[in-house]
């Protein structure tokens, strides 16, 4: 398979594709990346899992005509040839033989696929009805707002526990599906102040939040106040309570 990937200004620089937010924009450069040799796409929840990426954002390439779903959950770049020039001696033919036998090129070398043959496909696939998106509809703005609060949390990271892991940073987004933001910060805040602050030592505060059903930063601090209050005599100190939640989250 080709290692270079090409994008056409055509493309990437009309207006339907700028009028997309940033992330589904970026979802596009990332499938366009991975895809094979005649732009077809199988690992797409791989990659809109470690980039963080929404179901949205690919509803919206896809109603947008950006690129194109199979009921078999197959997904192809629809302006893959004119975005992409390959060599013969380079090219390596699409395994997803049965996919490229529904698309036909027209004559700006764009593929194109019959409209019979675009289906509700079931959530274990894709999830996606191209027809139930409206291109006026509010998603851009949640986005936009889903973006920030990634960008946030990220500066949070460096400046608490100075990480740029990706990895790190993807698990700690993927909490914003489970807490509020302001918890999220909360807890990165709380492990800037031990003595060896990691993302590691993060999760099990997280974790904590979510059992104990937190919506609030003021719930977090009258619960530290009662443990704190608890455990004056004790000795524990945070980081040994920490360590102890985890066992507790372990089941031990």
């Amino acid at each position: 398979m080709a290692q270079k990937r090409m994008f056409s200004n055509l493309v990437v620089g009309s207006d339907d594709f700028l009028e997309m937010p940033d992330s589904s924009q970026n979802l596009y450069f990332h499938l366009s990346m991975q895809a094979d040799d005649d732009g077809f796409v199988d690992n797409w929840k791989s990659i809109m899992r470690m980039t963080g990426k929404k179901e949205d954002d690919l509803k919206l390439l896809i109603a947008k005509s950006f690129v194109i779903p199979f009921e078999s959950g197959i997904l192809v770049i629809r302006h893959w040839r004119l975005n992409n020039y390959i060599q013969k001696d380079r090219y390596k033919e699409t395994i997803h033989k049965e996919e490229k036998s529904l698309l036909s090129t027209d004559e700006s070398n764009v593929y194109n696929l019959d409209t019979d043959c675009i289906q509700n496909v079931s959530s274990d696939k894709i999830s996606i009805d191209k027809n139930s998106i409206e291109k006026n509809s509010s998603s851009s703005v949640n986005e936009i707002l889903y973006d920030s609060k990634v960008e946030e949390i990220q500066k949070v990271m460096i400046e608490t526990i100075g990480t740029t892991n990706i990895n790190n940073i993807h698990e700690c987004i993927s909490y914003l599906n489970k807490l509020p933001i302001e918890l999220i910060e909360y807890a990165l805040r709380k492990t800037a102040r031990v003595e060896r602050p990691s993302w590691q030592y993060t999760i099990p505060i997280l974790e904590s939040y979510i059992k104990k059903g937190f919506k609030t930063v003021e719930e977090v601090q009258a619960d530290d106040l009662k443990f704190k209050n608890k455990n004056t005599n004790t000795g524990e100190t945070e980081e040994e309570r920490q360590a102890r939640i985890i066992k507790e989250l372990e089941g031990g």
